[in-house]
C-alpha cells in the first residue's frame, strides 16, 4: 500500500512538474537492503581479496598515463565461513555498527557506535565535528546497512575525470594528441544553461584549440579530433543534466573516498572513544598496493607466468587437470 501511494504522489508530480530539481537522496523511505539487496547480495558470503586497477592520465601534453593495482579487502565470513574480515566486515550480521548523522546527505557522522558479538559496546564521537549528549539523544540513529556505502549502485554520474581516463583506456581517445585531458577537462567542468549549449561549446573548443595552437596535428589527425569532440560529448551528456540541476557532484558517492569522502566519513582518525581508541584510518584496512607504474596504462596490466604444480609430474605440460581432480582421478 505503502509503495502503491508513493507511485501515485510521483506520477502526479511528472505529470505537474513538481518535483524538485534536482532530485533529493538519500531516499528516506526506501525499504532497508536486508528486506532487499541481501536477499541474493547476502553479507555472510566470503570474497576474500580482489584485484583492483585504477588508471589515470594527467592533464599535460602527452596525456601521461600511470596504474595503480591494489588488492582491494572485499571480506566478508560469518561463524561458519571463518571470522568477518574486510570491507564487509561493517555489515556482518555478526557485528553491529550505527551511527547518527547531523546533515541530511548523511555525509557528516558525529557518532558511531560498535557493537561486538559478545555484548561489549564502544562509542566514538568526531573531535572535528562534535555532537553534545543533548543533540544524540534525540537524533536518529541509523544501524550501518549495504546502501550506506553502496549508495550510488545504478544512476552513476562518473566526474569529468574518471569518464575520460576511462575514454583513454578504451582507446576511445587517442593519447597522441596533446592536451586532450587537459582541455576536455576544461570545457566538461565549465557551467552551461542546458545540454544543447554545452555540447556546441565543447564542439567549437576543441576544434578552435587544436586549428590555432597544433594547426599541423589537426590537418594530420583530424579525424581522431572530431572523434575526440563526439567521446568528450558523450560523457557531457551521460553525467551532467543541467535542466534537472545534476551532475557528478550532485549526488555524493559512498564507495572509496576519491571524489568524495566516503570511507573517510568515519575513517579519518578524528573518531575516538571515552578510552582514546580511535576509528583507524589505516589504508591497509581496506586495501593493499600491489604495483604502481608511472607512465603507462594498458587494459592487460599484468604479465602471465608459467604455472608451477606444486609437486613435480611427468609430462605436466599436455596433462588436464580432471585426470587427477575430477571425478574419476585420485
Amino acid at each position: 500500500v505503502k509503495s502503491k501511494m508513493s507511485g501515485l504522489y510521483q506520477v502526479y508530480s511528472v505529470l505537474f512538474h513538481k518535483f524538485p530539481k534536482p532530485l533529493h537522496t538519500p531516499i528516506r523511505s526506501l525499504r532497508p537492503s536486508p528486506e532487499t539487496c541481501e536477499q541474493c547480495h547476502w553479507p555472510e558470503k566470503f570474497f576474500g581479496s580482489q584485484l583492483k586497477v585504477f588508471s589515470y592520465y594527467a592533464a599535460d601534453e602527452a596525456n601521461t598515463a600511470s596504474q595503480v593495482r591494489l588488492l582491494l579487502h572485499t571480506g566478508g565470513g560469518s561463524a561458519s565461513s571463518g571470522a568477518a574480515t574486510g570491507i564487509h566486515w561493517h555489515i556482518n550480521p555478526e557485528n553491529e555498527v550505527s551511527f547518527v548523522s547531523t546533515d541530511d546527505k548523511r555525509q557528516v557522522i558525529p557518532w558511531v557506535l560498535q557493537k561486538e558479538k559478545n555484548g561489549n559496546v564502544t562509542e566514538y564521537f568526531s573531535r572535528e565535528t562534535p555532537i553534545n549528549q543533548e543533540e544524540l539523544a534525540k537524533a536518529t540513529r541509523r544501524r550501518m546497512e549495504c546502501v550506506d556505502c553502496h549508495n550510488r549502485p545504478s544512476h552513476i554520474f562518473g566526474s569529468p575525470n574518471r569518464s575520460l581516463n576511462d575514454a583513454f583506456l578504451t582507446g576511445r581517445l587517442d593519447q597522441g594528441i596533446p592536451y586532450l585531458k587537459q582541455q576536455s577537462l576544461e570545457l566538461l567542468s565549465a557551467e552551461y544553461a542546458n545540454t544543447p549549449d554545452a555540447l556546441q561549446a565543447i564542439a567549437k573548443g576543441l576544434e578552435s584549440y587544436y586549428r590555432t595552437n597544433y594547426a599541423e596535428i589537426f590537418r594530420t589527425k583530424e579525424a581522431s579530433i572530431r572523434n575526440a569532440i563526439t567521446v568528450v560529448q558523450g560523457v557531457y551528456s551521460a553525467n551532467m543534466f543541467p535542466e534537472m540541476k545534476v551532475d557528478w557532484r550532485t549526488h555524493a558517492d559512498n564507495i572509496g573516498h576519491f571524489n568524495f569522502n566516503g570511507c573517510f566519513r568515519c575513517h579519518d582518525g578524528q573518531h575516538f572513544s571515552r578510552e582514546g581508541k580511535a576509528i583507524r584510518n589505516d589504508c591497509n584496512l581496506c586495501h593493499t598496493v600491489q604495483d604502481q607504474q608511472l607512465g603507462q596504462a594498458t587494459m592487460l596490466p599484468l604479465k602471465g607466468q608459467s604455472f608451477q604444480h606444486p609437486i613435480e609430474l611427468p609430462d605436466f605440460s599436455n596433462a588436464k587437470c580432471i585426470e587427477c581432480h575430477g571425478a574419476n582421478g585420485n
